[in-house]
């Protein structure tokens, strides 16, 4: 008894140990859109495109503070020997002196043919196209974490696939060396299934080491590293119906108004719309006003310039240079630009060639987009039909394989025959398989165009088994 109490509390820790471990190991796998938020948060190519947006924000506060007055203020202290023109009495010295100076100035733009304006205006657009930029990155690295998602599950069925094909083989070598013992058929039959199932054997390395390289280029776009304990939640992928899709004109009218790179294509239109416009302004005259405050002291400045009086030796006090020596300007500056190297024409031509070619690049945008929804419509009807094609193919086949199976078991068919039927079978098998996730992928790709999150949610199958998930 004593013993048993000994042996329960040295399993305890183990077990325990045991429970966290599996827990820690289901918190491990990620599903789709785990995948995708991690990405979101961590992805450098994103953080750069944010960088870049946060960059333009910038540019687009300092546009608003152009508008503000300039201000600014000057002080200097100025110490000579010898033979030097004072600034504040302006005659010669011939002895050490000394002078201050202090001024203070504003500046304010009242017109520069709306330059300022047009200069917030192009800001604007140019911070909204970069932060669209952003969500164009973002929506790319998302389908193709999407892409690298679908490819593991379709590899590790395709492993399902070939563990099957070598269990089939061993009891089939099993059985036929029990009817090569009892002499019922040659021995030439064993050779050939074994050799067939040592080809199974070949096929279902390559499988794992697909799966394995696929569970790479997933954690390389994630930028985890290939050491770090990773795994992946494995619905139970169904397709239960035919497509219903909308009518291409539908969805791409739907995305024209979504759609990241669009809205970068149209702001980049605008922004170089209003760059022409600020290039136009550089015509107009400009109009500013000034106004200035300045003072000064000097240690040559005398209380009286007359030689006979006492007053003439002494330094007049500094808070009376001060009311004294003040000096206040206003003034209206206009300045009219007439010839400049034809400076202004030039950006003026550049300008609208800038802004052509931000039309064509938003035409571009649109043609590319009105492409890729025709081609992912026609690939999931075309990846649709070829399912159900594979679907027939894979029932008729596996009925098939069974007669054969019957028929080798009691020497009505050669193993050539036998092999050739199990082969058939397996690329039926793997070749369902492979259209089964194409569909899925470009009906995904139909949903995204359509601003719908890319889940797996809606095609998995309620209550499946994670371990069971892909058989």
């Amino acid at each position: 008894m004593n013993s048993m109490k000994k042996k329960i509390v040295f399993l305890l820790p183990l077990f325990t140990f045991l429970f966290f471990g599996l827990q820690v190991t289901a918190q491990k796998e990620w599903s789709l859109e785990k995948c995708i938020n991690y990405a979101f948060e961590n992805n450098l190519q994103i953080k750069q495109s944010r960088l870049s947006a946060k960059s333009s924000k910038e540019n687009l506060l300092q546009s608003k503070l152009n508008f503000l007055p300039s201000f600014n203020a000057n002080v200097s202290q100025n110490t000579g020997w010898g033979r030097s023109i004072d600034m504040a009495t302006y005659r010669y010295t011939n002895k050490r002196s000394s002078q201050a100076y202090g001024s203070v100035s504003a500046n304010l733009t009242l017109f520069n043919g709306l330059q300022n304006v047009n200069n917030l205006r192009q800001k604007q657009f140019e911070y909204l196209a970069k932060k669209y930029n952003s969500d164009k990155i973002k929506d790319n690295i998302a389908l193709n974490i999407a892409a690298a998602y679908l490819q593991i599950l379709f590899n590790i069925e395709q492993e399902h696939n070939a563990k099957r094909q070598v269990e089939i083989s061993e009891k089939q070598i099993a059985r036929t060396k029990k009817q090569v013992e009892a002499g019922t058929i040659a021995k030439g039959n064993l050779l050939d299934i074994e050799a067939q199932g040592a080809n199974d054997k070949v096929n279902l390395v390559n499988a794992q080491n697909k799966l394995m390289l696929a569970y790479l280029d997933l954690m390389q776009l994630l930028d985890i590293k290939g050491n770090t304990a990773f795994d992946i939640e494995k619905p139970n992928l169904i397709i239960a119906q035919k497509p219903n899709l909308l009518p291409v004109q539908s969805i791409y009218s739907h995305a024209l108004g979504i759609m990241p790179e669009i809205k970068s294509a149209q702001y980049t239109v605008k922004a170089a719309d209003r760059a022409l416009a600020l290039a136009r302004g550089r015509r107009s005259p400009t109009l500013s006003l000034s106004s200035s405050y300045g003072n000064n002291y000097s240690d040559q400045i005398r209380v009286s310039n007359n030689p006979l009086d006492p007053g003439f030796n002494q330094t007049k006090p500094f808070w009376d240079q001060l009311r004294d020596n003040r000096n206040v300007t206003l003034g209206f500056r206009l300045s009219i630009p007439i010839l400049n190297g034809f400076q202004v024409s030039t950006n003026i031509k550049q300008s609208k060639i800038s802004l052509e070619n931000a039309n064509l690049n938003l035409k571009i945008e649109k043609n590319n987009l009105r492409k890729n929804i025709e081609q992912a419509y026609a690939d999931a009807l075309a990846a649709y039909q070829t399912y159900i094609a594979r679907e027939k193919s894979v029932i008729s086949l596996t009925e098939s394989f069974k007669y054969a199976q019957e028929k080798f078991n009691v020497g009505m068919l050669s193993s050539t025959d036998y092999d050739v039927a199990k082969v058939k079978l397996f690329n039926a098998e793997s070749d369902i398989i492979a259209a089964k996730y194409d569909y899925i992928f470009k009906t995904k790709i139909l949903d995204f165009y359509l601003g719908r999150s890319l889940s797996l949610k809606d095609i998995t199958k309620p209550g499946s088994s994670k371990t069971n998930a892909v058989k």
